[in-house]
């Protein structure tokens, strides 16, 4: 009976005492990893904005009706512009130059050729007063996919990287600024060699310039209250709302800094819905547009999007077009990335 017994203990002793600690240990580093992982990926400092919206003020106002005449110009009176669009490309691109020109810039054509023709990334550039080798680029891309009009991709991001330089234009700022209207980011050349802002950040890192942080202005104007309007990729949803009401600071690991900052500034000084995270590359949508250029280079970059094809259901299309636009919210992200702007250049 005795031996029957210690047997019995001994085979349903099925886990040692070093079992155990080898299961604490791993469970541990488990533990450790998930709160890296989200302290490092998707906490991000304050809160999003949640109340009711206030009256736009005059300035704001003032603003928003030179967006509307940006991306009346842009998208509906010029339309789809891309190397297969190219005299259209190129009258975008001569009315930028001409904007920025009214706005007191000198702008400059940074000229590359692809089989012979010209493109031309736009450039203008207000001097830090005390930092001037310390650079913020802010730049979004004016090209189209395809045959889409593209007044959300990314007549807003052309559009804002404009108003945002006429803001700043006699708003003197430590670090200096350029504000960067980028050619060719969509197909064919979107990822190559020529696609316009990896030939503008392969330059500047040729010439040793100090970049410190790049905010790529992409698909900024569609939002919808309604559940489920938001999309993800698996299982980035489990964490963030089904409300494609909000505005998107988007970043890699490496700029994780540059996330949490300026999503910060925005949700001190903007009265507007934000969510952000600092991603792994790999994830499909991360790098979709030219801060992707700037990480190619060791530069902190990150996206301001309303999360183009997770949220806008025409995206790439013909149907991409002025009326899409909801204004009033795209003012007031604009508005929002003056202050994020102003203090990351100071």
């Amino acid at each position: 009976m005795y031996q029957f017994s210690n047997k019995r203990r001994l085979k349903f002793q099925i886990i040692s005492k070093p079992a155990l600690i080898r299961l604490a240990i791993f469970f541990g580093i488990l533990l450790i990893l998930s709160a890296w992982g989200w302290f490092t990926m998707f906490a991000m400092p304050a809160q999003s904005y949640r109340g009711q919206f206030t009256t736009l003020n005059n300035e704001e106002i003032a603003l928003q009706a030179l967006l509307k005449q940006d991306i009346q110009k842009i998208a509906s009176e010029i339309g789809a512009r891309n190397s297969g669009q190219y005299t259209k490309l190129n009258a975008t691109k001569a009315f930028l130059e001409e904007a920025f020109t009214k706005a007191g810039y000198k702008p400059k054509l940074l000229e590359y050729k692809i089989r012979g023709k010209s493109y031309y990334n736009l450039e203008v550039e207000k001097i830090g007063t005390d930092k001037p080798q310390e650079i913020v680029v802010v730049g979004g891309h004016y090209d189209t996919a395809f045959s889409s009009h593209g007044a959300n991709d990314n007549a807003t991001g052309a559009a804002a990287t404009l108003e945002l330089a006429r803001i700043f234009a006699t708003k003197p700022t430590k670090r200096t600024i350029r504000f960067v209207e980028f050619t060719n980011e969509e197909p064919p050349y979107f990822w190559t060699k020529d696609m316009g802002s990896l030939v503008y950040a392969k330059q500047s890192h040729q010439q040793g310039e100090n970049i410190v942080a790049m905010l790529s202005l992409e698909t900024m104007g569609y939002f919808s209250d309604i559940e489920k309007s938001q999309k993800y990729p698996f299982p980035i949803g489990l964490l963030y709302p089904n409300q494609g009401n909000f505005i998107g600071f988007i970043g890699n690991i490496q700029s994780g800094d540059l996330v949490r900052k300026a999503i910060a500034s925005f949700r001190n000084h903007a009265q507007f819905p934000s969510e952000g995270a600092s991603l792994p590359n790999w994830i499909p949508g991360i790098g979709w547009s030219d801060h992707w250029s700037f990480w190619q280079q060791g530069y902190p970059a990150i996206m301001v999007t309303d999360t183009a094809t997770y949220r806008y259901p025409h995206y790439h299309t013909e149907q991409d077009t002025f009326d899409k636009i909801n204004f009033d919210k795209f003012t007031r992200v604009v508005t929002g990335l003056t202050e994020v702007i102003s203090d990351l250049a100071n």
